[in-house]
C-alpha cells in the first residue's frame, strides 16, 4: 500500500467528492511510526493536509455521497491541462 502511494508522489489524485490534490510526500509519524500522506489542495488557498496512509487508501464508505463514483477515497487522476 505504501509503495503504491509513494509512486504517486508529485502526481495528482482526485478525492471521491471531486476535488484535486497533489501528493507531496509519504512520511512516518515521529511518535507512533504510523505512515502518513502529505498532500496539497489544488484549489482555493492550496492548503496542505496530512492523513494516515490507511485512511488515504480506504474504500469510500457506503453511506457517503459519492458523486465521482470512485471505489477509493483518493484515486490517481491526470488533468489534461497540466
Amino acid at each position: 500500500m505504501k509503495e503504491k502511494v509513494m509512486s504517486l508522489k508529485g502526481k495528482t489524485v482526485r478525492h471521491f467528492k471531486g476535488n484535486y490534490y497533489l501528493i507531496e510526500e509519504v512520511a512516518k509519524h515521529s511518535e507512533t511510526d504510523e505512515w502518513m500522506v502529505v498532500y496539497r489542495a489544488l484549489y482555493g488557498d492550496c492548503a496542505c493536509y496530512v492523513r494516515p496512509l490507511h485512511m488515504f487508501c480506504e474504500e469510500v464508505p457506503k453511506e457517503k455521497e459519492n458523486p465521482t463514483g470512485q471505489k477509493y477515497r483518493f484515486e490517481a487522476y491526470t488533468i489534461a491541462s497540466i
